[in-house]
């Protein structure tokens, strides 16, 4: 609970006479003591104010408990006085949430002792307050607002969800530990921190356990939970998306609000409320959120007092705004479906190159709650050798020109060699085209020396590799640092030692590549920065790198992806070793691109990038495609 501000504090002194001029008068000025007693009101702490009768100030903080939290600011409009006797009117205007409560408000001052003190009444905070009545705030939760798609339909929106937990009023004491484990026992969570958690509760708590969606929970399971003393299963809505799985680490979740969350809101979240708990939900959740209801009412004590409860000031809620995405449910839905293959982390991006919008951000089920998809780092391995590519052609090389591929290649005493089924009839003297179109990584070291200074992150800032924007959303656009060695320099040009990148920056680079200059991914919808790379992607260059990858679908180790065609279709695939314990595993990697579709999949462990991604490439590029 916070106490008023005295940051807010603007106390203003009107004065008005009734009765004598208090200008002329001699003795106390009653203006000073109706200034001390705003402040005090303002700051929430009278115990310094001159009351007439003892225990004033115990009541007024018994009063004045239900509405302390919220920041008011209290100001002296007028002061009449006649005699012994004076009259302060008060302004009063209470921040509650959102909602401003103003209010005028009268005191009583006497003269005593030759001093000004105030006389007692619940009407100092609102005019009707009478004797026996103390002040309650009811807040009135705002409906959320969803996450839009692309066409505007719904991503997230309420979902009916049941709530599981144990009701502290309603278990018998005795059986309060035996509840509690057998709970968390059926309902799979872990059970020393629930039944820690149940003891540490109020007396009269309702203790969550879970909230699942209602299509999980069985007529069995909800049979098992009532037969527990105090379990409850309470039905619900919650904001959730299509499945458990769709665009889950991105999106986030929505639940009850957490200590910590509460402390960082300053005053916006209260025990109770559902809020934001990661991704998207609890970055936006102010917006999302709205601004809830807030009803001051006058409630009868429990001693007596006045008969009924009365409202005292009312405004209904505000609801949230929607959040707008330009995620495709579609293709977003048929990604996870497609991810659903593989054990380790993977993810697949797809991007509009005409627009830049992110139409799928899909982590798999290996990735487990990571956002894999738009901040995963690992290293490119092969598809890093389009930027590789533009590096070279602006070196002077071209499509036809000439570079060795051999077996190996020894770098500072380093050797480097292809990957294990390069093909036979590629090694030898190959122009620039065959190298990247059968992936031959000795054909790219061997040039490592055309590459000086800033070169390869130049051409990587080209394709938006490398450049960090706040997209609004975590994302991660790769790095390219300068090189601390020559093995380093030959290792970064096949997308390996230092390089990083997520597979939302190979999208990117891909559809920089369709587009014909540099595209930033979009997925908030108006978040997008403008890019401004020092040595722009020129026509030329975006047309010969569209000709090189063409040929890796056409003769390369992209065929599988010829069954696609027409219209053409681009593509890079790529493998990158990590770890240091031999045989060493291998992250795959495969990105393609259709028509206005660039997409990127990425699987953290696979045998190559064409057999381990490739599949998920084109089933996915068919589909959107075909819209099947």
């Amino acid at each position: 609970m916070t106490s008023r501000r005295p940051a807010l504090a603007l106390v203003l002194i009107g004065l008005v006479v009734s009765g004598c001029s208090l200008s002329g008068s001699s003795g106390p000025d009653p203006q000073k003591a109706a200034s001390v007693l705003a402040s005090a009101l303002q700051r929430g702490d009278v115990a310094n104010v001159p009351f007439v009768t003892a225990g004033s100030a115990a009541r007024y903080t018994a009063l004045d408990a239900g509405l302390k939290q919220f920041p008011s600011t209290v100001r002296v409009l007028k002061v009449t006085a006649s005699g012994a006797t004076a009259t302060a009117t008060l302004g009063w205007r209470t921040d509650l949430e959102g909602h401003s409560w103003t209010r005028s408000t009268t005191a009583t001052l006497e003269r005593r002792a030759n001093a000004w003190r105030v006389v007692w009444k619940p009407s100092i905070l609102e005019s009707s307050l009478a004797v026996g009545e103390t002040l309650a705030v009811t807040r009135i939760a705002a409906e959320r607002g969803d996450i839009l798609g692309a066409t505007g339909s719904p991503l997230v929106e309420p979902r009916p969800v049941v709530r599981f937990g144990l009701d502290k009023a309603h278990t018998p004491a005795a059986a309060l530990v035996a509840s509690s484990r057998a709970l968390a026992r059926i309902v799979g969570i872990d059970v020393a921190p629930f039944v820690k958690a149940t003891a540490a509760a109020g007396a009269k708590e309702f203790v969550p356990a879970i909230v699942l969606r209602r299509s999980d929970v069985s007529s069995a399971l909800l049979g098992r939970v009532e037969a527990i003393p105090g379990a409850l299963a309470i039905s619900d809505h919650l904001p959730l998306a299509p499945s458990k799985d769709f665009a889950a680490a991105l999106l986030g979740t929505v639940g009850p609000v957490t200590a910590e969350l509460i402390k960082a809101s300053k005053g916006r979240l209260h025990i109770g409320d559902d809020t934001g708990l990661s991704g998207l939900e609890l970055r936006y959740d102010a917006q999302l959120a709205g601004i809830p209801g807030t009803t001051v009412s006058a409630v009868p004590s429990a001693a007596g007092g006045a008969a009924t409860r009365r409202t005292l000031f009312e405004a209904g809620p505000k609801p949230g705004t929607p959040l707008r995405l330009t995620l495709d449910l579609r293709l977003e839905t048929e990604a996870q479906q497609l991810l659903a293959r593989y054990g380790p982390a993977s993810a697949l991006v797809a991007i509009r190159p005409s627009t830049g919008e992110i139409l799928a951000a899909a982590s798999g089920p290996g990735s487990k709650g990571y956002n894999t998809a738009t901040f995963g780092q690992y290293q490119p391995g092969s598809t890093f050798k389009v930027i590789s590519t533009l590096a070279l052609l602006r070196s002077g090389l071209g499509p036809t020109s000439i570079v060795p591929c051999t077996p190996t290649l020894v770098v500072d005493g380093k050797q480097f060699k292809n990957y294990s089924d390069y093909p036979a009839n590629r090694i030898g003297r190959i122009s620039l085209a065959t190298a990247i179109a059968n992936s031959c990584n000795t054909a790219f070291i061997s040039q490592h020396g055309r590459i000086q200074g800033t070169a390869l992150a130049d051409a990587a800032a080209a394709l938006g590799f490398g450049v960090d924007h706040d997209l609004g959303f975590p994302a991660y656009f790769g790095q390219v640092p300068a090189p601390a060695s020559p093995v380093e320099a030959a290792a970064d040009l096949i997308g390996q030692g230092r390089i990083l990148a997520s597979p939302m920056a190979m999208a990117a680079v891909l559809a920089s590549v369709v587009h014909g200059s540099t595209v930033v991914p979009e997925l908030i919808g108006g978040q997008q920065p403008s890019a401004a790379p020092a040595h722009p992607l020129s026509a030329t260059e975006a047309a010969q790198l569209r000709l090189l990858l063409h040929g890796v679908v056409e003769q390369g180790s992209g065929r599988a992806l010829q069954v696609l065609q027409p219209p053409q279709v681009i593509a890079k695939t790529g493998t990158a070793e990590y770890g240091s314990t031999p045989p060493l595993p291998t992250h795959a990697w495969m990105i393609g691109a259709q028509g206005d579709l660039a997409v990127a999949v990425f699987v953290a462990d696979g045998a190559s990038g064409s057999g381990t991604a490739g599949p998920v490439l084109l089933d996915f590029l068919r589909m959107a495609r075909t819209g099947q």
